[in-house]
């Protein structure tokens, strides 16, 4: 065979080092292949929906499509029954949970803006009326996490919930009954009692992270000995905030409320999800016209 001659010996490298180079991209493209699964791995596997924007949280409704269920009074036992809200896709995985409580006297028709306004947010919400509109705070507190178990254990949706990320919250008495079910329960993730009302008036032991919202002008629950001694007497190493609705009454969170809704939906995302990108609605303290006092122990963990 002739020996090569120096056209054919620089084809011959030109080829070596084509090959050389695809193989260094492919294995480049290897590498990055591998390491987008660690990335996805590393991050919060709760998030829901995208990020979040000022505009987005107090919108009316959030990005996620809903669906309701009626819950009958007599088809569950340990509440009277209620309405869930949820989210029509699981294509992002399964959500967190949520039940409400409404206050004396009333139903769940008092609370039930926030079922819809939660629940396109990303979380199952139940809604719920209590065995008695004349239930006291502990009674409530019992009635919600029955709800829960109801929510997590036989209700038609319970496939789309996550039953280790769930959070309480309540109006008045229901607000008061939010805490007494976050005593009974430390494993909850979240709590926001609204204008709450209860005869105890030290929480020391509860251990779960508790927004507490409450109003200037209330004179059912004054802030003065319902919602400020609350948030005072939780211990100072809890995640917890207060928020004070400027020129509000007891009855603020009862229907349509922009601040209610943008910082309940800030406080459970950043705790029932761990969602650290809500963590920027809350920390630095929030200002504005419609808050009257904001109080929390920011940086939360």
């Amino acid at each position: 065979m002739a020996a090569p001659t120096p056209v054919h010996r620089y084809k011959e490298l030109a080829v070596a080092h084509k090959h050389r180079r695809l193989t260094i991209a492919a294995l480049l493209a290897t590498a990055v292949s591998l390491a987008v699964p660690g990335q996805a791995q590393a991050a919060n596997p709760y998030e829901r929906g995208p990020a979040p924007t000022t505009a987005s949280i107090e919108a009316a409704t959030g990005s996620f499509a809903t669906a309701t269920v009626t819950v009958s009074r007599s088809s569950v036992s340990g509440f009277g029954g209620g309405t869930i809200y949820y989210p029509t896709s699981t294509a992002q995985g399964t959500f967190g949970a949520v039940a409400i409580s409404p206050g004396f006297t009333a139903s769940q028709s008092s609370v039930s803006w926030l079922g819809p306004r939660l629940a396109s947010q990303g979380f199952v919400v139940i809604t719920i009326d209590t065995l008695s509109t004349l239930d006291q705070p502990a009674s409530r507190g019992t009635q919600l996490l029955a709800a829960l178990d109801y929510l997590t254990g036989t209700s038609s949706v319970r496939t789309r919930i996550d039953a280790t990320r769930l959070g309480v919250m309540g109006h008045s008495m229901g607000g008061g009954g939010s805490l007494s079910a976050s005593v009974t329960r430390p494993s909850l993730q979240a709590a926001v009692p609204l204008t709450p009302w209860h005869g105890t008036k030290s929480w020391s032991s509860d251990r779960v992270p508790t927004l507490i919202i409450g109003a200037e002008s209330d004179t059912v629950a004054p802030v003065s000995s319902h919602s400020e001694p609350f948030y005072t007497s939780l211990p100072s190493t809890l995640d917890k905030a207060y928020l004070e609705l400027n020129n509000a009454s007891h009855s603020a969170p009862t229907s349509t409320n922009v601040t209610v809704a943008k910082y309940s939906i800030s406080w459970l995302k950043r705790f029932i999800d761990d969602d650290t990108r809500y963590e920027q609605f809350l920390c630095p303290a929030p200002s504005g016209s419609a808050i009257q006092e904001y109080r929390d122990t920011c940086p939360h963990s």
